[in-house]
């Protein structure tokens, strides 16, 4: 009888131990309640893989991590359970990271169950929310959102408590060439002169927009303006362009190799042309820049 028990138990504390486990309502390490707000040790927390966010800007992070070495963390962050005695980050990424950045060994912690569905729409709606996403990011958030939790864009409005027209708007933004979501995502541009962008069909012509645009530093209304006037414009038949040399094709090559990224030479009868380096985002290029003033 007193084997039967002990055999019971290890199995128990095997169930216990599982990261299968989320759906207790006691943590599996025996010190919380699934609900409760606890001090967790930080190398205990991993990072949300749902989390939709890229940037984080040194200097605010490095302010909140003053202001938390000061004041410690005012809001908890929230988790979930990923493990016997590890848990998973769900909401509050700059709050972790900050907290690392003051030296701090222990976080306050909300700890609840979610499962994947849950985590990915808690995050993405927590940092849109928040503000803590650039225009881009939103976009992709709400993609997301459409895409992986099989939701329409109106399910999407309802949860984020945005109407249709703004959440169409923000995916929209996703089909701008990438020199416009660069400049976009950067603060060179304004949602405002997205939107005016977007109103544009040919992409040579956005460009020209966006460049002038930037430039200028053109108003909302301004951009408008200027847009109407470039798109009345009649296209401007190009060059015929000639095939490329051999040494020019063969150099074209190299540089893809050197640098990792796409490139395009292109070559009119005259000799004139163009060499275009395409990047995905502001650390693509600077890490391209490096490489090319190296050379």
């Amino acid at each position: 009888m007193t084997s039967k028990k002990k055999a019971l138990g290890r199995g128990l504390d095997a169930i216990l131990q599982s990261p299968e486990t989320d759906i207790t309502s006691r943590d599996i390490s025996g010190d919380y309640v699934a609900g409760a707000v606890a001090e967790i040790e930080i190398g205990k927390i991993e990072a949300n893989p749902f989390q939709p966010r890229t940037d984080f800007e040194a200097e605010s992070m490095e302010e909140l991590a003053r202001s938390i070495g000061e004041q410690g963390i005012i809001q908890p962050l929230t988790v979930r359970k990923a493990g016997f005695d590890r848990y998973q980050l769900i909401a509050g990424e700059r709050r972790l990271k900050a907290s690392k950045m003051a030296g701090l060994s222990t976080v306050p912690c909300y700890i609840r169950v979610a499962n994947d569905e849950q985590m990915l729409e808690l995050a993405l709606i927590e940092n849109i929310h928040r503000k803590d996403l650039n225009a881009i990011e939103i976009g992709i958030s709400y993609q997301r959102l459409i895409e992986e939790l099989n939701l329409t864009q109106e399910e999407v409005s309802k949860k984020v408590g945005k109407d249709r027209a703004t959440i169409s708007n923000y995916i929209r933004l996703l089909k701008l060439p990438v020199e416009v979501q660069y400049a976009l995502r950067n603060d060179q541009i304004s949602m405002g002169h997205a939107r005016t962008l977007i109103g544009i069909s040919d992409e040579e012509k956005q460009l020209k927009t966006l460049l002038k645009i930037v430039e200028k530093g053109l108003s909302v209304r301004e951009a408008e303006k200027l847009a109407r006037e470039i798109q009345a414009e009649p296209a401007v038949k190009e060059p015929a362009l000639s095939s490329l040399p051999e040494h020019l094709q063969e150099a074209g090559l190299k540089l893809h190799e050197k640098i990792g990224a796409a490139v395009s030479i292109k070559s009119n009868t005259k000799g004139a042309g163009s060499l275009v380096i395409k990047f995905g985002s502001g650390n693509e290029l600077e890490r391209i820049l490096k490489l090319l003033n190296e050379s």
